[in-house]
């Protein structure tokens, strides 16, 4: 993501007054493709295809989603056991999250997790701030529809952690909204790069504005970021968490990076988990530990 909003911030400024201006900040900041991370097929081994199928607010047209269902052992035999909304970052499709999806089944979560349009194999279209956020809110209505009497968490990474708090911002039945190496704002991002000084913030038209609707969370809120992450440096998690009203709580997970923080920082979501949410999985089983 880093390369692409040094290209964004260079790019903005010369296609300034262009009319595909918006158009080309949408495949810059998304990337959507249909591409997985190297063994997300293996780590997504087992899991159900879902599928979630709507008409868009946005565009009118009929949508189509795909995610992955992945239940947790004690899911049947525990009614209370949670459910989660796993929402992915840029460039790699759902498959590609499947790390992640499983690691947060380690925590004693059944997940599903979502593909926007654009992305795998849902709606082709060219996604946009706007169409995540509804995408993520037909996946959370879905997921309310299916289990009405499970509690639902959020989960965003990277840009992902923006569509979530958005979501969890506008909705009231949530348990709690957990992000991982997530930002205030674009613009915020685009201004912690070598060309940040470039003043091209007015032109950015895919804002995620997340430092603007956090405080309007109505649950508990968790912030996770590496200490080594140079993709979305943590100065803007902690900025982030800061804004939140609370409760919340932030965790610096020391030698992460924007893409293994999930998985070093196992022992300090446990710990979370369980003084902010309540959350303590007995007995779960390294689901994630082969991949």
């Amino acid at each position: 993501m880093k390369r692409l909003i040094i290209l964004l911030t260079l790019a903005v400024a010369a296609l300034a007054g262009c009319a595909t201006l918006d158009e080309r900040q949408r495949v810059w900041i998304f990337q959507p493709s249909d591409r997985s991370w190297w063994r997300g097929e293996e780590a997504a081994a087992g899991m159900k295809d879902v599928w979630i199928d709507f008409q868009s607010s946005e565009t009118g047209d009929a949508v189509r989603l795909h995610g992955l269902w992945a239940e947790h052992p004690d899911f049947s035999t525990k009614p209370g056991a949670p459910v989660l909304l796993y929402l992915h970052g840029a460039r790699f499709n759902v498959v590609g999250s499947a790390f992640r999806a499983r690691r947060m089944q380690d925590l004693g979560f059944s997940v599903l997790a979502v593909d926007y349009r654009g992305f795998g194999k849902s709606t082709a279209t060219l996604p946009s701030e706007s169409l995540a956020y509804e995408d993520a809110r037909a996946a959370w209505e879905w997921l309310g529809r299916q289990y009405p009497d499970r509690p639902r968490y959020i989960f965003g990474h990277s840009l992902g952690g923006a569509i979530a708090i958005d979501l969890a911002a506008a909705v009231a039945d949530e348990s709690g909204t957990l992000v991982e190496g997530t930002f205030t704002s674009i613009p915020d991002v685009v201004s912690s790069y070598q060309w940040g000084w470039l003043p091209v913030g007015p032109l950015i038209t895919q804002r995620f504005e997340a430092v603007e609707r956090v405080s309007r969370i109505g649950s508990p809120l968790l912030v996770v970021h590496g200490s080594e992450d140079r993709t979305i440096v943590p100065a803007l998690g902690r900025r982030l968490y800061e804004a939140a009203a609370g409760p919340k709580r932030f965790e610096l997970v020391e030698g992460g990076t924007h893409h293994n923080t999930n998985s070093v920082g196992q022992p300090q979501y446990r710990a979370a988990l369980a003084e902010l949410f309540g959350l303590v999985p007995q007995g779960t089983p390294d689901l994630a530990s082969r991949f």
